[in-house]
Order: C-alpha cells, then sequence, then structure tokens
C-alpha cells in the first residue's frame, strides 16, 4: 500500500502557494517578520513549504514587498506580487493561482498556507498531500477551534473557484461551499494564528513556559 502511494505521490504535482501580501493593520507592522524561535514568521513558512513534498511553491508578496524580499530570495521560491493587496485576500489567491498555472500545466493541487500560522510545519503539510491521497476527496482542510481552514489542499476542480474568488474572500468561501467533498484534517494548533500583539505577546509566553 504504502509503495502504491509513494508512486502516486511521486507522479503527481502539487503546488504551494504562501501567501505573504497582508498589512497586519492590527499588529502595526509586518507581522510576517515577526520574529519567533529565532526566524521571521516568513521563514518559518517558507522553510516548512519547501522542506514539503510540494512543488513548484508560489509567494505572494504585497505590503512591505521591498522589506520581505531579503527573505523570499533565500528560498527555491516563485516571487509575485498583488499590487491590489489591499482589496483582500481573495486577490492576493487570484495572483498566486496565475503564477501556479503559469509554471506548469501538470498540476494536479494546491496546497494554500498563510504566514501567521507558527505551528504549521511541513509533517502537517505532507499530511494534508496523504489524506488527498489516501481519501479521493477533492479539498482538505485543516480543522481546528470549531472551523475549517488552512493550511488546506485543493485539487485541481476547485482552481477556477480559487481564480474567480472576490477580492475580500479566501479560500474558506470555497471550503463551505464545497463542504460535502471535504476531508477534515485535525490540526489543533492551526487555531494560534498572530494578528495582534496580544497574540504575539501570548506565544512567546507559552512558548517560553514549555522550555
Amino acid at each position: 500500500m504504502i509503495n502504491s502511494l509513494q508512486q502516486k505521490n511521486a507522479t503527481s504535482l502539487i503546488g504551494a502557494i504562501a501567501l505573504a501580501a497582508g498589512a497586519s493593520t492590527r499588529m502595526g507592522q509586518p507581522k510576517q517578520l515577526l520574529q519567533f524561535q529565532g526566524h521571521s514568521f516568513l521563514r518559518h513558512t517558507l522553510e516548512a513549504v519547501v522542506a514539503s513534498v510540494c512543488q513548484p511553491i508560489v509567494v505572494v508578496l504585497g505590503a512591505y514587498a521591498e522589506k520581505m524580499h531579503q527573505e523570499v530570495n533565500q528560498f527555491p521560491v516563485m516571487v509575485v506580487e498583488n499590487p491590489q493587496w489591499h482589496e483582500g485576500m481573495g486577490a492576493s489567491i487570484q495572483v498566486g493561482m496565475t503564477a501556479l498555472n503559469a509554471a506548469s500545466e501538470e498540476i494536479e493541487g494546491v496546497v494554500l498556507t498563510l504566514c501567521d500560522q507558527p505551528f504549521v510545519s511541513s509533517d502537517v503539510i505532507n499530511q494534508l498531500v496523504a489524506a488527498y491521497h489516501s481519501t479521493g476527496q477533492g479539498i482538505i482542510a485543516s480543522e481546528y477551534a470549531g472551523t475549517l481552514g488552512v493550511p488546506a489542499l485543493f485539487s485541481r476542480k476547485f482552481f477556477s473557484d480559487l481564480m474567480n474568488l472576490q477580492p475580500t474572500s479566501g479560500a474558506k468561501q470555497v471550503i463551505k461551499k464545497y463542504s460535502h467533498e471535504v476531508f477534515p484534517f485535525p490540526f489543533t494548533a492551526g487555531a494560534i494564528d498572530i494578528d495582534t500583539p496580544q497574540d504575539y505577546e501570548r506565544l512567546q509566553m507559552n512558548t517560553y513556559h514549555q522550555h
């Protein structure tokens, strides 16, 4: 069984898009560049995605793009900028999907991930891909805090939905619309996302106590 799964994994191309275009208005500074365990959130996310089975990888920048190029340029990823980043998440997903489709017509699915979930790892991303192959479901969404969200994997069937999102919408809209085609992947730590200085402070306190 594992051999056939490995073969399937080897032949199917699952791309990834890391969304890092937001302005972090509630944080008051670019949260993508906040430090956690010695790395910026942006670097941590990119390390996780690059170490996963996903290929090719697109990073969407927007607000503060110039500050982020230095971090991003160290990775084997395609960097695209969304000049309309202020319109919302959907606009950045469109830009990322356009770049991914242009990179390869062979892509069978895409993993969407954000830069403000510090506990996303290559292991979590690989488990999404494995669940996609083993369940046959078209969407594998992370389940946490009573909701379904990112990181999430979407098969090619849903690419047009992602391309046609309203600028203010996010991937959750596609997950909700096709709820009968979603396989929930339990990822409790996905509930921890960093939007405010208080979130960031709490994260650092908890991490400090764990060590």
